[in-house]
């Protein structure tokens, strides 16, 4: 037992919607960043299917994207051209090897809920 508390739980999907509404455009974040918010970092993967089950257009679901700061496809190729799409609708621009170009720069580091 790590001493953590339970992150995954009632309520978790909707929390992840809320934290995810506070990137702003051209920005982007980390399922990872997105679950050290709520309380563990360890919870990306439960991050990235609260957003695949999500069916609320609010959610700026495509500013998520893995720590190497690539999108994940997870084999749905159609969704991912669609990530890549918006991000760059905002201004997000890509490298060769299909990273976000500057993704420090561009990566939302949550300052009005961190204090960093």
């Amino acid at each position: 037992m790590t001493g953590e508390p339970r992150v995954v739980g009632p309520g978790f999907n909707a929390r992840v919607y809320a934290v995810v509404r506070r990137v702003p455009a051209g920005f982007v974040t980390t399922y990872g960043d997105v679950g050290t918010v709520l309380g563990s970092p360890r919870v990306a993967r439960q991050v990235g299917y609260a957003l695949a089950a999500l069916g609320d257009d609010d959610v700026p679901w495509q500013r998520v994207i893995n720590a190497q700061g690539r999108i994940s496809s997870r084999g749905d190729v159609v969704r991912a051209e669609l990530q890549r799409h918006k991000l760059e609708a905002e201004g997000v621009a890509f490298d060769n090897a299909g990273r976000v170009a500057d993704f420090e720069a561009r990566r939302w580091r949550y300052p009005d809920l961190t204090g960093g």
